[in-house]
């Protein structure tokens, strides 16, 4: 005991290395916060405080990491935009009638440099060339409006 006492740091130190490491398996930064707490106590095992005070800092750094720091970094990590896979990712892309397109008939449009069958909302007729932007997909069939403003690229050009 009399080892353990004389080496304190180094308990503290390795508690934190042996944190870490378990860390890197559950990456779910609770590990982590606790190691910086076991730090916290290396250090002032270092500067020669009682181990009450080393304790008690050791746990108020580790509670202050989890309460303070963890959810940011955790949000930071794992957070991200929605990823949209499949068709759902093309609704509000803009795209080129290439088949006249009306109420009553569906026509094609170029779309993310592929032909789709596309239906007009409402009783507009649409001519080729006329850029679109497509408000939702039902199968195979995307769903178009006029496109409002801005520059359209020439899908064509893939």
């Amino acid at each position: 005991m009399d080892w353990l006492r004389d080496h304190l740091w180094e308990a503290w130190l390795a508690g934190a290395f042996a944190l870490t490491i378990a860390e890197l398996f559950s990456m779910e930064l609770i590990l982590i916060m606790l190691a910086s707490g076991a730090v916290a106590g290396m250090v002032l095992a270092v500067a020669g405080a009682p181990f009450l005070v080393q304790a008690l800092a050791a746990a108020a750094v580790s509670v202050g990491m989890i309460a303070f720091v963890r959810r940011p970094i955790a949000q930071r990590l794992h957070g991200g935009p929605d990823l949209e896979i499949g068709a759902e990712r093309l609704v509000g892309e803009r795209a080129v009638v290439t088949s006249e397109i009306s109420g009553l008939v569906s026509g094609q449009i170029r779309l993310d440099g592929e032909t789709w069958s596309a239906a007009a909302e409402g009783d507009t007729v649409l001519k080729p060339g006329e850029p679109v932007e497509v408000v939702a997909i039902d199968g195979a069939t995307a769903r178009v409006k006029p496109a409002t403003s801005g520059e359209l690229s020439d899908p064509t050009s893939d």
